[in-house]
């Protein structure tokens, strides 16, 4: 970080790093004690404690980021974390689409890496089939870049647009379109999640499935298990986790085949935490739709109160003004969720400080969720899209946590979505965040 000063008060816990998803460096609640009694001899072992199935841990990523931060305060307290205190989930610290930066997104598997790395709350990107079942997909046209479809004929046959292979001589690249919109749901389930990539140049379908970035890995990509939208709820439930469910735009036309309209997806959503039993105080219903937003406050209010408007901005002047995020409130809109680099700017000395956009917003009164952590790959070059407004000053990966320190101690968001949820998790313990 070039010319950056951590000023802010530093509150600390401490807390204990253990290796990612091993579970003889668990530390969450073990009270069950086994006794293996040996059939033949009749002799006991000694007893020993069994680790809960998700109990938190973080493995070497966010020691990792902490000893690559440049010489400050933050990074001194962030070290003396690691001294082998109970780890805890927090709601701070929120799974988008699971743990994605190495497990396939919205899977099974990813969801479960997110609850062991200490994830409070967890992202299900909801979407429908062609029968108008809820799934959890990132967009309704994206199985072609994060399953394997394009790998099972009989289902690559209904996509809306099939594989196209590269034409190098035309410069052409490779193009396929799958939506959940083209399967019902049975097909849907015959799917495995896959990294979200492909490759431009393939040939083949088997070639364009490929195109994982480097960053990433395809190390567990291999069984990704796909979920409907209530087994989400009830794989949440069971990992002892809160919810915050996105409504995605629907890519068909609605009302879908003449009848299923917007108002009916925005509430079937509703109605399946409602039949699981689900307290509206543990949902945190999203979309970039402000109309869904309205929808939810005026026929749910109770799951209304705490909707989440995401902003899609792209760049700084597409920001909403003061003015506007004031009738946000008017309408009884708590929360807003934008990207990370809307709250960030620099001052005059180059220090990350609350941009104004962060100062409007919370001068409305609302509270603030900050996409998405872990996101960008490698830092080494100003970090991107995500870090757009801070980007002089980002050099290497250690910088994430000193952006992080800054939105939750200066800016004062309520929870960080991350792809990797271990590292807000660690910053969140060690800061004694909820």
């Amino acid at each position: 970080m070039l010319n950056l000063k951590i000023l802010r008060g530093l509150g600390i816990s401490t807390l204990h790093v253990a290796l990612l998803l091993s579970p003889v460096f668990a530390f969450g609640d073990t009270n069950t004690v086994l006794r293996k009694k040996d059939s033949q001899t009749n002799i006991s072992s000694p007893s020993f404690k069994v680790p809960d199935k998700y109990a938190v841990q973080f493995g070497p990523r966010p020691l990792f980021l902490v000893n690559d931060m440049d010489p400050s305060p933050l990074k001194e307290r962030l070290q003396s974390c690691n001294t082998g205190r109970k780890l805890k989930k927090t709601l701070f610290s929120i799974g988008h689409r699971g743990a994605p930066l190495q497990f396939p997104e919205h899977t099974r598997e990813s969801y479960e890496a997110a609850a062991r790395m200490g994830a409070g709350i967890m992202e299900c990107d909801v979407t429908f089939t062609k029968d108008t079942e809820l799934v959890c997909r990132h967009s309704q046209c994206d199985l072609h870049t994060t399953t394997n479809i394009l790998a099972i004929p009989e289902l690559a046959a209904k996509c809306s647009q099939p594989f196209t292979p590269a034409d190098p001589a035309n410069g052409t690249p490779a193009t396929a379109r799958c939506c959940t919109s083209d399967l019902t749901l049975a097909e849907f389930k015959m799917l495995k999640g896959k990294m979200d990539a492909f490759n431009p140049q393939a040939t083949t379908a088997a070639e364009y499935m490929q195109g994982t970035p480097p960053w990433r890995t395809d190390l567990y990509a291999n069984t990704g298990t796909l979920l409907t939208h209530a087994e989400s709820i009830t794989l949440f439930k069971q990992l002892g986790v809160k919810f915050t469910p996105e409504l995605k735009a629907a890519e068909v036309a609605m009302p879908y085949q003449g009848t299923y309209s917007q108002a009916d997806y925005a509430q079937q959503l509703i109605d399946e935490y409602r039949a699981a039993g689900i307290k509206p105080q543990d949902i945190w219903p999203q979309s970039f739709d402000i109309a869904d937003i309205r929808y939810w406050i005026a026929n749910e209010p109770a799951y209304g109160q705490q909707a989440v408007y995401l902003d899609d901005a792209n760049t700084p002047f597409d920001l909403p003004s003061a003015t506007e995020l004031q009738g946000y409130a008017a309408e009884n809109i708590n929360i807003v969720a934008p990207p990370m680099w809307a709250l960030l700017e620099l001052d005059e000395d180059n220090h990350i400080v609350p941009s104004v956009y962060a100062r409007h917003a919370k001068d409305a009164g609302l509270d603030i969720i900050a996409w998405s952590f872990e996101r960008s790959g490698p830092l080494q070059n100003g970090g991107g899209w995500y870090y757009q407004t801070v980007n002089p000053v980002i050099n290497n990966d250690g910088d994430m946590l000193d952006v992080l320190h800054v939105m939750a101690q200066d800016v004062g968001v309520i929870g960080v979505f991350s792809d990797w949820p271990a590292s807000v998790s660690y910053y969140a313990n060690c800061m004694g965040l909820p």
